[in-house]
Formats: C-alpha cells, sequence, structure tokens
C-alpha cells in the first residue's frame, strides 16, 4: 500500500518526531488533510503502519516456510524478521518507532503483545517439530530457547538499524547460524544452512 510504502520513507529519513502527517500524505500522493478521516493522528498511522508490517512479515513466512519443519522451517521464519533487505530494514524502523510509542500507550503495548505472543506459539511449534526429528540436543528448555531467538531477531532490527557496519545481512546470517548450530543435536539435518534469502 503506497500510504504505508510513505510512511516508511518518511520515518526512514526523519523519525517518528519529524515525521508530520503533511508530509506523509504528500509523499503518498494525498491531498494535505486527506488522511485526517482514516488517521486522525500520526499514532493511528503508526499502528496501522506496525499491523502492516507485521502481517506482511507473517505471509512472507507463510510463503517461504512452507513444506518446512523443524530447525528449517525456523530458520526461514527468523529470515523473514531479520533486517537482511532494504524492505525488512524499513520494517524494522516501523518497528522501532511503534516500541517507543509503546512504552507509554497500553494499546500499542497490548497490539504488540498479542503481535508477539503469536510469534512464540509459532516458534513453539517449530521447536517441537524439530525434537520430533530429532535435530535438538537434549536438555534444551523450550522457554529459554523461543526467548533467545525472540531476543536475537528483535534485537538485530534495532543493531541493524543503528550499527549496520557491524550487523550487515552477512553478519546476520552468520550470528543466526551459530545460534542455531548450539541448538542442533550432532548431525542433525536442520543445523545445514539452508535457503537464504
Amino acid at each position: 500500500m503506497e500510504l504505508v510504502e510513505a510512511t516508511w520513507r518518511i520515518i526512514a529519513r526523519r523519525g517518528i518526531e519529524g515525521a508530520t502527517m503533511r508530509e506523509i500524505a504528500t509523499e503518498a500522493g494525498f491531498a494535505n488533510g486527506a488522511l485526517k478521516p482514516y488517521f486522525p493522528t500520526k499514532d493511528d498511522l503508526l499502528s496501522f503502519a506496525f499491523a502492516h508490517v507485521f502481517n506482511q512479515t507473517n505471509a512472507r513466512i507463510g510463503t517461504v516456510s512452507g513444506g518446512l519443519k523443524g530447525l528449517a522451517a525456523l530458520r526461514s521464519f527468523c529470515h523473514e524478521i531479520l533486517p537482511l533487505d532494504a524492505e525488512r530494514l524499513n520494517e524494522a524502523r516501523i518497528a522501532i518507532a511503534y516500541w517507543q510509542r509503546a512504552l507509554t500507550d497500553p494499546e500499542k503495548a497490548a497490539l504488540h503483545d498479542r503481535s508477539m505472543e503469536q510469534w512464540r506459539r509459532e516458534l513453539f511449534g517449530r521447536l517441537r517439530e524439530a525434537r520430533d526429528a530429532g535435530e535438538l540436543k537434549g536438555g534444551l528448555e523450550d522457554d529459554d530457547v523461543v526467548g533467545g531467538i525472540m531476543t536475537f531477531v528483535l534485537g538485530a532490527q534495532i543493531t541493524a538499524t543503528l550499527s549496520p557496519s557491524h550487523h550487515s545481512p552477512e553478519q546476520l546470517r552468520s550470528q543466526l547460524e551459530s545460534y542455531i548450530s548450539l541448538l542442533a543435536a550432532s548431525g542433525a539435518p536442520g543445523a545445514v544452512e539452508g535457503r537464504t534469502k
């Protein structure tokens, strides 16, 4: 959607504080004030953009993970959240702006919690598949593994945005593979690098 694309571009250039509804409308090709009936405030537009990013990420996950299970599916899941290209880096910028608002806005915090819980359920399912296939080392606690993955992929959205020279796509992939190698049983098929983006 052009409106979301425009929001990304403005936030990327100016940050959420520097973005104005007038500028976003102009960037998207709307007359000044045309967004007001749909998004009365910039925060409303930010919530819309965050939900769009989340749904778009989930659609990509569904597409690239089709037919994959266990660690291979887990890897694919992470690739779609990590900022490995310009599109996903823009998505990270939207997420970071949203997190800033969610710190003091209970409705935004609740939307974020629901979204992250959906991802956690997906990860728990992939871990069960990996364990059933004999891909995981013994003694791992699912809560710890899922928490570690979530911390990595969400944290990477911040670090890749703020310090891209130390968190390039190649470096992020390598870091992910290092983490997966700590989870994988010796010789597990899912430990071998699969499809990359």
